[in-house]
């Protein structure tokens, strides 16, 4: 049976949002945790209350329901926008800090390469506006088209590729020289 179809149903009959649930929440807390860490648990939890408490105004309009909760998580995540910014910063001080003791020289190497980026990552994550992070996480660790960003986040296609085109040049720039997955940025 289909997500909006379960959606319809579970207005009338509320047990069928389990069903829900249980198809798209690894997948949300996923990206919840790639953005928070450990408070996806909770960000989790207020993402799908809220979803079941507007289950009736929900409107497809080209928008399936797995993008319509991603976009409701991703609006749970502005409000703590403030400390998704600390964390960033903090986990760039943190890999400017940490040294890992390794038997051997290949894996020494490959750790600190690693540590590297993830600090420059983060920093430039820390820098970025937030709709252009939002836009680019929802795009690299969503995976979501264009399309289902543009309406999770009600604003123009157009929006949606002009900010991941900064948000993938920034992030480039501040990166430098390191290697990175040019699928995702």
């Amino acid at each position: 049976m289909g997500d909006d179809v379960l959606l319809r149903e579970s207005v009338e009959c509320p047990e069928r949002f389990a069903t829900l649930f249980d198809r798209h929440a690894v997948a949300v807390h996923r990206y919840l945790a790639r953005r928070v860490g450990s408070a996806a648990d909770d960000l989790l939890a207020e993402t799908f209350l809220i979803a079941f408490r507007r289950r009736s105004a929900y409107r497809s309009q080209g928008v399936d329901p797995r993008a319509w909760l991603y976009g409701i998580a991703t609006n749970v995540l502005h409000r703590q926008a403030r400390q998704e910014e600390r964390r960033y910063r903090m986990l760039a001080r943190l890999a400017a800090t940490t040294s890992d003791v390794t038997s051997s020289d290949d894996e020494a190497v490959e750790r600190a390469d690693a540590q590297a980026l993830r600090q420059q990552l983060a920093v430039a994550l820390a820098r970025l506006k937030r709709g252009d992070r939002d836009v680019l996480l929802l795009t690299a660790w969503a995976g979501l088209s264009y399309a289902e960003i543009a309406a999770v986040l009600a604003i123009p296609v157009g929006t949606v590729r002009s900010r991941l085109n900064r948000a993938r040049r920034l992030t480039r720039e501040s990166l430098g020289s390191a290697m990175i997955n040019e699928e995702l940025l």
